[in-house]
């Protein structure tokens, strides 16, 4: 193995992504190159999971182990990884059609579990592959493919999901800030536990190319002296309807799942020899 420094052509494939010309995802994978550089993540010990959709084809575009997934279950795939060889850097990629609506339940458990992921969800209020109908995260009285009359209802906000649910780290960004973005990746991956990470990523085919210029001027930095351990102020950062505030809104400490496995497994083995393969499958033979 080499020891120079690992660059960020070091995570690239020969594969050419397929995004639409001006897509946010063009940015969210630059920031993703520069955040396994900086922090020099070996690519054989990193692990990309994504579901189904435009984001989800990411992992075909950065040189590490991959894994292209069914539409929203990327998380259940990664909490695999992360639970069979807890030393691998294990990171779960989609949108927010594939993490909200079909995967919503594998979210919610993934963050309750605490699984040591990064999961990278790429927000552009719409159904981009399907073509441009109504999801999750469309805001109310949007007109798409779908809702010809206007959205007739409420938005989600993922990081208010997030929080909720029991992510012990949460933040925005936006794909248009490669530098910005980049920043709160390395933040995410080296948090020990569930981070997530809501990039706003702008579909220019289906959400229009005034899009990306009206989603960076409603952003601004987190407040001076926000307290990132205060879940209700974390909350009222994401309730917001004139701003959209991007850093990191929410961090604490728990003991992940595999700490907990760990524990369980010391526990339930101690004093006992290891059985065999024999014991273990007669075990589940019946009485």
């Amino acid at each position: 193995m080499s020891s120079a420094p690992h660059t960020v052509n070091d995570y690239k494939t020969d594969l050419k992504p397929v995004w639409c010309p001006g897509c946010g995802d063009f940015g969210v994978l630059n920031s993703v190159y520069r955040a396994l550089a900086d922090l020099q993540r070996e690519p054989h010990e990193t692990v990309v999971v994504s579901g189904i959709g435009c984001s989800s084809r990411l992992p075909g575009y950065v040189a590490t182990y991959g894994f292209n997934s069914l539409h929203g279950r990327a998380l259940p795939i990664a909490t695999g990884v992360k639970v069979a060889a807890p030393n691998l850097t294990v990171l779960a990629v989609g949108g927010d059609g594939d993490g909200i609506a079909i995967g919503g339940n594998h979210f919610m458990h993934a963050a309750r579990r605490n699984v040591d992921i990064t999961y990278l969800m790429m927000d552009n209020e719409i159904y981009g592959l399907t073509k441009g109908q109504a999801a999750p995260t469309t805001p109310s009285g949007d007109r798409t493919k779908s809702t010809t009359y206007g959205n007739p209802e409420q938005a989600v906000d993922p990081c208010a999901l997030a929080i909720s649910f029991g992510s012990t780290w949460v933040g925005r960004g936006f794909s248009g800030d490669v530098k910005g973005t980049t920043e709160l990746m390395k933040l995410a991956i080296l948090h020990h536990g569930f981070a997530f990470l809501n990039l706003i990523s702008p579909c220019v085919t289906w959400r229009g190319d005034d899009q990306f210029k009206a989603l960076r001027a409603k952003l601004r930095a987190v407040p001076e002296g926000h307290d990132r351990t205060d879940r209700a102020a974390a909350l009222r950062l994401t309730s917001e309807d004139d701003h959209l505030t991007a850093g990191v809104l929410f961090e604490e400490q728990r003991t992940t799942l595999v700490e907990e496995l760990m524990e369980i497994r010391g526990r339930a083995g101690a004093g006992l020899a290891r059985p065999t393969r024999g014991e273990i499958l007669r075990s589940f033979a019946p009485a």
